[in-house]
C-alpha cells in the first residue's frame, strides 16, 4: 500500500557535529560528517521532519575526563555508562550538521540529557524506562504518521535506541542505511543491530520489503553498510512475536 507522504515521518537523530571528526575531542564517529545529504533525500519522501540533539553539561556525574575512562558503569539510575563531555550548548560540536535545517525549521525537535544525571540513548523518552516521553510519539501519532524513516548518530546507540522505541510504540521504522554511522567498528550492525533478534530486518531497493532470511543476517555484522546499487537504500524494521 503506497502512503500519502501526509503518513510519513524522517526522523534526524543527534546528527550533531560532536559525533564527527570535526570535533576530534569528543566522540567522533567516522564519516558522521557526511550523513546530511542523506538525511536531506530522506526528508524528501517524508510530509514531517524530526530532528533530536543531545544538550549535556560539561559538569555531569557521568562525564569522565578521558575517552581511555569511557564506558563503565556509573550507578546511576538513567545514565548507565560514563563518557567524555559531548554536546554542550553553546559549543561547535552542539550545533548540528550545515547541510541541516536549523531546529527552529524542523516541524518537531527534541533536546535530551538535558539534566545532568539523565543520559538518554532514545530521542522518545527523557529517562532510560521510557517513562517520561519527549513528546514525540503523541506528536506523530497526533498527526497521522504511520511511518517514520530514521538516520543520525550514531547508528549503535541513539538511533538505534529511537528506532526501537518508535517500534514499540506502534509505528512503522525504516533504517536509511547511509544517513547513519556508527561510534564503534564492530557495532555498526552488530550492536546497533542486536534489535535483529527482536525485529527482522531486510535491505531492498524499494518500498516493499522482504523479510530478511537468517542467512543474510551476517551481512549486518559488517563493519560497513552494504552496498545496494540504486535508492532507497533502507532497512524496514518488522516486530518479532
Amino acid at each position: 500500500m503506497t502512503l500519502a507522504k501526509t503518513a510519513i515521518a524522517s526522523f534526524d537523530v543527534d546528527a550533531q557535529k560532536s559525533f564527527t571528526p570535526l570535533c576530534p575531542n569528543e566522540l567522533p564517529v567516522v564519516g558522521g560528517d557526511r550523513i546530511g545529504a542523506e538525511l536531506n533525500y530522506m526528508a524528501s519522501l517524508a510530509g514531517h521532519r524530526i530532528g533530536s540533539k543531545d544538550a549535556h553539561t560539561p559538569h555531569a556525574p557521568w562525564v569522565v575526563a578521558q575517552h581511555s575512562q569511557m564506558l563503565q558503569p556509573t550507578g546511576l539510575a538513567h545514565a548507565d555508562v560514563t563518557w567524555v563531555s559531548h554536546c554542550v550548548p553553546g559549543t561547535e560540536g552542539f550545533t548540528l550538521l550545515d547541510e541541516l535545517p536549523t531546529p527552529y525549521d524542523y516541524d518537531y525537535f527534541v533536546w535530551k540529557g538535558v539534566e545532568p544525571d539523565l543520559h538518554p540513548y532514545g530521542a522518545c523518552y527523557h529517562d532510560l524506562h521510557d517513562k517520561l516521553s519527549t513528546g514525540v510519539i503523541e506528536y506523530l501519532k497526533a498527526r497521522g504518521v504511520v511511518r517514520v524513516i530514521v538516520g543520525g548518530l550514531a547508528l549503535d546507540y541513539c538511533v538505534k535506541t529511537t528506532a526501537l522505541q518508535l517500534l514499540k510504540a506502534g509505528l512503522q521504522v525504516v533504517l536509511h542505511l547511509p544517513a547513519c554511522r556508527s561510534i564503534s567498528e564492530e557495532g555498526v550492525y552488530r550492536r546497533s543491530m542486536s534489535c535483529s533478534r527482536r525485529v527482522l530486518s531486510s535491505v531492498a531497493p524499494a518500498m516493499n520489503w522482504p523479510r530478511l532470511r537468517s542467512a543474510q543476517a551476517s551481512t549486518l555484522n559488517r563493519a560497513t553498510p552494504p552496498r545496494i546499487p540504486f535508492r532507497p537504500r533502507l532497512v524496514n524494521l518488522v516486530p518479532v512475536n
